[in-house]
């Protein structure tokens, strides 16, 4: 004890390119690297997102292979002699789930201004009051979702431009930086023009792992953090998002996408086989097509419905077992300095550090477990200059839901790019940063203020996530 003691003081005295340690910053939480419990995987590279929960065993993993295969491999055009998986489309913006969600990662805006985007959708709504099932009064034309292409005889909804503009600042220390902010436009409309009042809102697919663990999470702890009203006075006002869930019929707590607008994984992977593959399934057993649309309404169908219950059945389990990453370093003197940054700033305010799970039915792996996801899953006013101006059932045109950060420092290892945020407009964590506006505007300000060994310090700690 008198060594461990005497350790302490004599790393208490050092400093790290100029940055004081306190007392006490050194030592790493025990288990901290463990971000997802004893579901926890260690590895790193292209694979680091695409591994079942390491404490899944036997038959469930060969439920998790043949979600995976349904997950990955490519839908195709109905009729065909591949009828497990014919009923692509009509109208689509991806052929397989990993055409977004590329090794299970998280998807990027296109790098050439030319291209169109696949793993970043543009949702589609119009003012008015939404029925309780849908949160959003859908664009009479083409629905909630834009869809850029579309199968043999159906003509695409269109195409998706977008542009962006340079927006340059510094650090309180002289370092510049710039942002650059996008702007979005609809083009080459295959159904006519779009209603007048129509708000589009951009949402980049995010990495899937961990989401089992995230649905275990007991409602009372999410909602324990919530604070509508401000009560406490610290300028942070998280609120839950109540939404309609078609698998338990009923309203619950968002959990999930951009805005919380989802409650489940089942519902989510439900949602995403329909809205952006046009396969239909028993939660969604209608094509996604419009009155106006005459050509989808007539297209062949691949069966109804077109994924079997049993198959839709394991790729959500797939999804909901996708294990997270351990951390990497997180004993380094920098990471640990940063760890402290990240909690003096107030980013963790929003971006809860830790969990103890719940039970979850069918799902025993994720129950009771220590993890580190790193969000409060609730809704928070990001400031106008990350606003859609496009509301989802509580959520209104300012917020969005605290991502989850677990993993983020391993996305240029899996997918090989370093895009972040709902519309991947940040280049970078700093970028990220920088974006943080509204109820995150202080925290901001303080990582702006910060001397240059301080902001690398925080950036260190977020890439060991």
């Amino acid at each position: 004890m008198m060594k461990m003691r005497r350790l302490g003081w004599l790393l208490a005295g050092l400093s790290l390119s100029g940055i004081g340690v306190a007392a006490g910053q050194w030592l790493a939480t025990p288990g901290e690297e463990l971000s997802g419990g004893e579901t926890t995987v260690h590895e790193v590279g292209q694979n680091a997102f695409s591994l079942p929960f390491a404490n899944l065993r036997g038959e469930r993993r060969t439920d998790f292979a043949v979600g995976n295969s349904f997950f990955k491999k490519n839908w195709v055009q109905a009729p065909a002699s591949t009828t497990a998986r014919d009923g692509l489309g009509p109208h689509f913006i991806a052929r397989s789930c990993s055409a977004c969600h590329a090794l299970d990662g998280r998807g990027a805006p296109p790098v050439d201004l030319g291209e169109q985007p696949m793993a970043l959708l543009i949702r589609l709504s119009i003012p008015g009051t939404p029925s309780k099932h849908a949160g959003v009064v859908p664009e009479p034309t083409y629905g909630d979702q834009f869809n850029n292409d579309a199968v043999d005889g159906v003509k695409p909804e269109g195409k998706v431009a977008i542009h962006y503009q340079e927006i340059s600042g510094q650090f309180a220390d002289g370092e510049r930086y710039s942002l650059r902010k996008p702007t979005y436009q609809l083009t080459e409309l295959g159904y006519g023009s779009l209603h007048p009042d129509t708000m589009l809102s951009p949402r980049i697919a995010p990495q899937v792992i961990g989401l089992g663990l995230l649905e275990a999470i007991a409602e009372k702890d999410i909602l324990k953090k919530a604070d509508p009203d401000d009560r406490d006075s610290d300028g942070i006002s998280g609120r839950p998002n109540w939404v309609w869930d078609a698998p338990s019929q009923k309203t619950v707590l968002g959990r999930f996408g951009w805005k919380a607008n989802t409650g489940s994984v089942a519902h989510q992977t439900a949602g995403a086989f329909l809205g952006d593959i046009g396969i239909t399934n028993k939660w969604n057993p209608q094509e996604a097509c419009t009155a106006k649309q005459d050509d989808c309404v007539a297209a062949p169908s691949g069966g109804k419905p077109e994924i079997s219950d049993d198959l839709l059945r394991k790729v959500v389990f797939y999804s909901q077992t996708l294990a997270p990453p351990a951390r990497r370093d997180v004993t380094s003197p920098q990471v640990l300095r940063g760890k402290q940054l990240f909690n003096e700033m107030k980013c963790a305010t929003c971006h809860t550090p830790s969990y103890r799970t719940g039970a979850l039915k069918g799902l025993p792996e994720a129950a009771f477990q220590t993890i580190h996801p790193y969000t409060d899953l609730l809704l928070h006013d990001m400031g106008e200059g990350l606003a859609d101006g496009r509301p989802d059932f509580q959520a209104s045109g300012r917020e969005w839901k605290t991502p989850p950060l677990w993993g983020i420092g391993l996305f240029s290892d899996v997918n090989g790019h370093t895009f972040y945020l709902h519309d991947g407009r940040a280049r970078s964590l700093s970028e990220a940063i920088l974006w943080h506006g509204g109820e995150a505007e202080a925290a901001k300000q303080r990582f702006v203020q910060a001397k240059k060994a301080e902001r690398d310090a925080l950036l260190a700690f977020l890439n060991s996530l």
